[in-house]
């Protein structure tokens, strides 16, 4: 009987990019993209900057090297993307650009090897995700993401795959999170499991061997890793049911869950700032959040950690007070808003200290009934996952029985991702001084899968890269990326970080 390794690894092995849908490869392009504007962001921080003294440059000539500098740089400020299920670019994308040069990879094999580790990392987070680790926390993602975006660049047999599999999942890093939100262990979250995967390669090409049924052993992986296990979904659909769909893109850093209150903050800046006066703290009287759980529970574990200037910014791109009162009165979200200086905005920490946080339980219904972040799962779950939902539930009141009763039944799983939606909505109301009272809300965000934003995806992603200081060239490079030999992709990606 084929095991699910096996079987993911027969496809994977074998899949070539004539085989994926033109929407798909579009979509791994803009992936590339924000994934290294992300990397830059995280260079121009003060602690990427010590972490690049700790390990050396993005680009090095040992790629494994390399791809644990852009695995870290790239995740730990929450700019880089997520899909049904997990933060996949932070492996899936920088192991294939960290080993383009030493496998000559042309463009097209550069982008099988993203759209590979793509499906195969989300696929065995999907199976997960009804579990204790969720987004940036399932290092594990990581180390499937690391293995098949360097195998599929070597060509590796399936059986290869079978035994780095086993080895990468025997072992994979478990998050703490006291050490994941106080301090900045969150810089290894992304790079020790990218690590793990290249060793769990290195090691099966000497020979090395790893059980075939790591994932679905009544004491393998899942049982391990996943409250209720789904180990369908590691196979569901192979070759038609397209994980990369779902990818929605960062526009700003910080989350899970707040961009939605963010691009709200930001419309709200420009509604309520007149030239040459805008919007002040002495403005506002109080400030209310209607949102999803989810959200929700990530604001109150953040606020734990947030102590004002002196926060741990790995906690800090958690808080939605914060991040709100930021875009709220500077009208942007960066990179520098996580540093001292803006850390140390006393106007900041006063508004935020106005902002209250409130459960909205139409936007929780919306949020299980879409695809992403949990949808998804919970309609392959069916029955099994009505505990899991109970015990989420619990984490914000009673016994969590109301959630299971406010989710109600939920719609068969996706066949293929086209019409995928990540719903993780906010409503923001700003009571003013002056007696006026202003809300605005949205449900889907700037950037996510399904959002009705008029503004093109492509334009959006462009705009992060060109913020982060990347030039025309490599953007426009990346339209044409199928077509580029292997010199000239390995010439795009030296560029990419100047």
């Amino acid at each position: 009987m084929t095991t699910l390794t096996e079987e993911l690894a027969e496809w994977a092995s074998g899949m070539r990019l004539d085989d994926v849908p033109d929407d798909v490869v579009a979509t791994a392009k803009l992936q590339i993209l924000s994934q290294l504007a992300a990397v830059r962001a995280g260079m121009d921080h003060p602690l990427g900057q010590r972490f690049i003294r700790a390990f050396g440059a993005p680009l090095q000539d040992d790629p494994a090297r390399s791809a644990y500098v852009l695995a870290g740089l790239g995740s730990w400020l929450h700019f880089d993307d997520t899909a049904y299920a997990g933060h996949l670019s932070n492996s899936t994308v920088t192991v294939p650009l960290a080993y383009a040069r030493h496998q000559r990879l042309t463009g097209e094999r550069l982008l099988t090897s993203v759209i590979v580790a793509n499906e195969a990392a989300a696929r065995i987070t999907a199976a997960t995700t009804l579990g204790p680790f969720r987004g940036q926390s399932a290092a594990f993602t990581h180390v499937t993401g690391a293995i098949a975006g360097r195998l599929r660049g070597e060509d590796a047999p399936a059986q290869r795959w079978v035994d780095t599999l086993g080895l990468g999942l025997g072992l994979p890093p478990r998050t703490v999170p006291v050490g994941f939100l106080d301090g900045d262990a969150k810089l290894f979250g992304a790079a020790t499991p990218v690590r793990v995967g290249l060793d769990a390669c290195d090691a099966s090409a000497v020979g090395l061997a790893g059980s075939p049924v790591i994932i679905e052993h009544p004491e393998g992986f899942l049982s391990r890793f996943a409250t209720v296990p789904l180990p369908e979904a590691v196979v569901a659909g192979l070759g038609r049911r397209w994980h990369t769909r779902t990818t929605s893109f960062k526009v700003h850093p910080g989350g899970p869950g707040m961009d939605a209150a963010i691009d709200v903050g930001l419309e709200l800046h420009r509604l309520l700032s007149t030239p040459g006066r805008p919007l002040r703290a002495t403005d506002i009287k109080r400030i209310s959040v209607d949102t999803s759980l989810y959200t929700a529970l990530v604001e109150r574990r953040a606020a734990e950690y947030v102590h004002g200037p002196a926060s741990p910014v790995s906690a800090l791109v958690f808080s939605l007070r914060y991040t709100l009162a930021t875009a709220l009165l500077t009208g942007r979200l960066g990179t520098d808003d996580f540093t001292g200086k803006g850390m140390s905005d006393e106007e900041r920490w006063a508004l935020a200290e106005l902002i209250d946080v409130r459960l909205d339980r139409e936007m929780t219904r919306e949020l299980f009934h879409c695809e992403v972040p949990f949808g998804e799962a919970l309609r392959q779950a069916g029955d099994r996952g009505k505990e899991w939902l109970r015990q989420f539930g619990a984490g914000w009141e009673g016994d969590g029985s109301w959630l299971v009763d406010l989710v109600g039944e939920l719609p068969p799983p996706s066949p293929d991702f086209k019409n995928a939606r990540k719903v993780t909505g906010a409503r923001v109301r700003i009571v003013l001084k002056d007696g006026r009272t202003v809300a605005r809300e949205l449900d889907v965000p700037v950037g996510a899968v399904g959002t009705r934003d008029p503004r093109p995806i492509a334009d959006l992603v462009r705009a992060k890269w060109l913020s982060s200081g990347g030039g025309e060239e490599f953007a426009d490079g990346l339209g044409r990326l199928e077509h580029a030999s292997a010199d000239e992709l390995a010439g795009l990606i030296g560029r990419s970080l100047d």
